[in-house]
């Protein structure tokens, strides 16, 4: 998966690799389990926006060479999986 968003992915793993890390601290530190949950949940937020950006690449570009390629088949059983994944 090279994109123009890749570096964007990226970007955006790594602040979410800091925010586990600081999460790590909150725990070791035993910090009000309110302050946690919130950031857990920001993480949360910050990852799904991350999947919807990797779905949106993949449905706009790898679906899209798989039907002009005559693979519709395939396209139609990755768009399945994608939409099931999500819902989970």
């Amino acid at each position: 998966m090279k994109n123009t968003n890749t570096n964007q992915i990226i970007r955006r793993l790594k602040i979410v690799e800091g925010q586990l890390r600081g999460l790590q601290t909150m725990v070791g530190q035993g910090k009000y389990c309110i302050d946690i949950i919130t950031q857990t949940s920001a993480v949360k937020q910050a990852l799904s926006n991350i999947e919807d950006m990797l779905m949106e690449n993949h449905l706009g570009a790898c679906v899209i060479h798989q039907i002009e390629a005559g693979q519709t088949t395939r396209a139609k059983s990755e768009i399945l999986k994608v939409y099931k994944l999500k819902r989970k």
